[in-house]
């Protein structure tokens, strides 16, 4: 639910225009982001561009920077949170047992001859500065917003007096507030409004878990087997969590996949919306990059969800067929994972368990990342505490670091498993050389030596090493700000890389080293046998 007040700066030379725009843009585009973005991040994107709008346009149409200038107060109800997005001077109050509160405050400035004047509101400025809090909701708060034209001729002792009453006649408190503003010679915009909270959704309930509360869980699947109109061919894969068969739909003979959750984990709820949530994600991702999971169009009794059938192998696989790449392949490889994953990231998503098996090649050579399994999704999480967030579900020689010692992962930790797959194409192993540790600490991490790629494939460039290195940082903070960076490294070469130092030939090269080392040794001796010979 979104809430929105807005009143046109008095200076404004369409203030009403300004107003209008910052309520109706806000009101259609809020509800048009995607449902995985957070609250936050689709709010700011909106703002933003509100702002960017009302400033050039207030430029262009009135020659001032005062042109198309508003306040704007929102307030946004989502499961138990309230968001609450503020800059100006329009108020948001909270009455909560008795207990009346303003929740925002003022972008006023007070002058030495007694005025005041707004340094922040929307349209003002070309980059936007806006307020953001969050708290949890109650049943029986009620909020109250308006306009200066309304708290500024009126006490809090009287704006508390009209929050007392019930649903019914919430109008007529409200219009009363206005009468009494407009008693006291207020000459501004008189706007109120009034909002009480009811009821409330049960914690971290979801119109997801509700649609499929009553569906069980399919019995392993037999070929032959009918389930709701998908024949089985044959299962392709089985594991204590999930099973994976080809199917045949009898609707349109057209060959798909079938993911089924295993009967084992009917009883774990935490399981249950995993399962859900893969489907979920992966109906809201369009890209050729990543596997399609197509949209049901009958009854479902049970729960599963269906997805394109890909004719092809894994990326293991192509590993192990190729122990020696070019590297202009492992970099068409790595552009198109790249394109997968950035967009997961666009929708506010983290694949978490990005790995050589969970991705494909087609028989066209185009690349799928193809498992949700642990995808985390913004929006989602944003609802949950963190006492109920669910365990990354990923697996330890790709996972990030920071996931070890149970902090929360960003598009940085997606990347970091994107630069270990590219450093295993091109040398066959891990660039820290052994398994990570499983019961990590500080201590075990800061004893893990990075391998340079010239140890195991001296045809690995060094600038695409350095990128590699970089990347796969223990630290996120050192790593490429983002995937493209990473990729754009990998294509061109960075000074940076290769104006560093080389690191001693005994790191790089051991046999080489020793095999030096011996050589030099067996000369010495000749030389000395010689010398004494002829001594």
């Amino acid at each position: 639910i979104a809430i929105a007040i807005s009143d046109g700066m008095s200076g404004s030379e369409a203030g009403k225009e300004a107003s209008r725009a910052c309520i109706i843009g806000f009101l259609a585009d809020y509800f048009s982001t995607p449902d995985s973005w957070t609250v936050k991040n689709s709010a700011q994107k909106i703002l933003s561009a509100t702002n960017s709008w009302l400033h050039s346009n207030g430029y262009s149409q009135h020659q001032s920077p005062k042109g198309l200038v508003a306040t704007l107060s929102i307030l946004i109800l989502k499961s138990n949170t309230a968001h609450l997005f503020h800059i100006g001077d329009s108020r948001i109050y909270r009455m909560r047992e008795n207990n009346f509160e303003q929740m925002t405050r003022d972008h006023r400035v007070q002058t030495p001859d007694g005025n005041s004047y707004l340094n922040r509101a929307m349209g003002i400025e070309p980059h936007l500065e806006c307020d953001y809090r969050t708290f949890p909701l109650q049943v029986g708060d009620a909020f109250l917003l308006t306009t200066d034209g309304v708290h500024d001729f009126l006490s809090d002792k009287v704006l508390k007096s009209h929050m007392a009453g019930g649903v019914e006649d919430i109008q007529h408190r409200c219009e009363s507030l206005v009468e009494a503003a407009a008693a006291n010679l207020s000459d501004d915009n008189l706007t109120c409004q009034i909002v009480h909270i009811d009821s409330l959704p049960p914690a971290d309930d979801s119109e997801l878990k509700r649609e499929n509360a009553n569906r069980p869980f399919p019995p392993p699947l037999e070929p032959g087997m009918v389930l709701d109109g998908y024949r089985v061919e044959s299962e392709i894969h089985a594991s204590k969590r999930t099973q994976i068969y080809v199917a045949m739909d009898t609707q349109n003979n057209q060959r798909v996949i079938l993911k089924t959750p295993s009967v084992n984990c009917e009883d774990d709820p935490v399981y249950r919306e995993q399962f859900l949530h893969e489907e979920w994600a992966g109906k809201r991702i369009d890209c050729a990059q990543v596997l399609a999971v197509l949209e049901n169009d009958r009854p479902k009794k049970w729960i599963y969800y269906v997805t394109e059938y890909i004719n092809g192998y894994t990326l293991r696989d192509w590993i192990s067929a190729n122990p020696r790449p070019e590297i202009s392949a492992v970099v068409n490889i790595i552009d198109q994972i790249t394109k997968g994953l950035r967009a997961f990231h666009r929708m506010e998503m983290l694949h978490q368990d990005l790995k050589p098996e969970n991705i494909m090649i087609d028989e066209n050579n185009q690349v799928k990342i193809i498992d949700f399994g642990s995808v985390k999704i913004a929006g989602i999480a944003e609802i949950k505490s963190d006492e109920d967030a669910n365990p990354i579900l990923g697996t330890l020689n790709y996972t990030a670091p920071e996931y070890l010692f149970g902090q929360k992962g960003n598009a940085r930790s997606d990347l970091y498993s994107l630069a270990v797959i590219t450093y295993e194409m091109l040398n066959g192993q891990l660039p820290y050389g052994r398994d990570m540790p499983e019961h990590v600490t500080r201590n075990k991490l800061s004893k893990l030596r990075y391998i340079p790629s010239m140890e195991l494939n001296p045809m690995v460039p060094v600038w695409v090493d350095g990128a590699i290195k970089q990347s796969v940082a223990i630290n996120p903070d050192r790593r490429h700000m983002d995937i493209f960076e990473f990729l754009h490294d990998l294509k061109n070469p960075n000074p940076i890389f290769l104006n560093s130092p080389k690191p001693p030939l005994l790191q790089r090269n051991p046999l080489i080293f020793w095999q030096s080392l011996c050589g030099l040794l067996v000369l010495s001796n000749l030389l000395l046998l010689y010398l004494l010979k002829a001594g």
